[in-house]
């Protein structure tokens, strides 16, 4: 190789590693019973069908995964629960680190994240608005209270949810229109 296109290839600076994209999505469907803090059938349904939505073959490109601290009593773990079959499928562990009131937690993760891939977050409906908004979004949608199946999409600089898709789980999300949902 002609020796000044070595030196110029040398001195080009190394590349910055992309920054992640952000898919933020509610746990899975739940019992009645609000001390069972589990998934109901249809919440175990919807976490098989997240393997192929977020899986090694789709556009998603997952390398880390986030859902709220488990803590003693077993409560909180509908997240978890819901991304488990998934994590297990792409050999990542579950982030679960932060829990479910600490939106800065997150945020700060998801900042220092330098990982490669995109960043899946699994959360309760309730509380993803307090996480755009610790990720510099001023106004976050709501979180329609009867939908599981809705995919915020924030991408770097993560101040914006620029789209929200149904996961389209068959079965669990063929329900009607989301025209009303999917509106940013």
């Amino acid at each position: 190789m002609d020796r000044r296109l070595t030196d110029r290839i040398a001195s080009i600076p190394p590349s910055q590693p992309t920054k992640p994209t952000i898919y933020l999505i509610r746990h899975g469907e739940k019992p009645p019973d609000p001390s069972d803090s589990g998934l109901n059938a249809d919440g175990f349904k919807r976490a098989e069908c997240l393997r192929s939505v977020f899986g090694a073959h789709s556009p998603y490109d997952i390398g880390y995964i986030m859902a709220p601290h488990i803590n003693s009593l077993g409560q909180h773990r509908r997240s978890y629960e819901t991304v488990l079959p998934l994590a297990h499928d792409l050999s990542l562990p579950i982030d679960t680190s932060c829990k479910r009131n600490d939106a800065k937690c997150v945020a700060r993760k998801i900042r220092h994240y330098r990982g490669p891939g995109n960043i899946l977050i699994s959360w309760r409906h309730g509380k993803m608005a307090n996480i755009v908004r610790a990720l510099g979004s001023d106004d976050p949608p709501v979180y329609p209270e009867e939908r599981f199946d809705l995919i915020w999409t924030i991408p770097w600089p993560f101040d914006n949810i620029t789209s929200i898709e149904s996961e389209s789980c068959v079965g669990l999300d063929d329900k009607g229109s989301d025209a009303e949902f999917l509106e940013l």
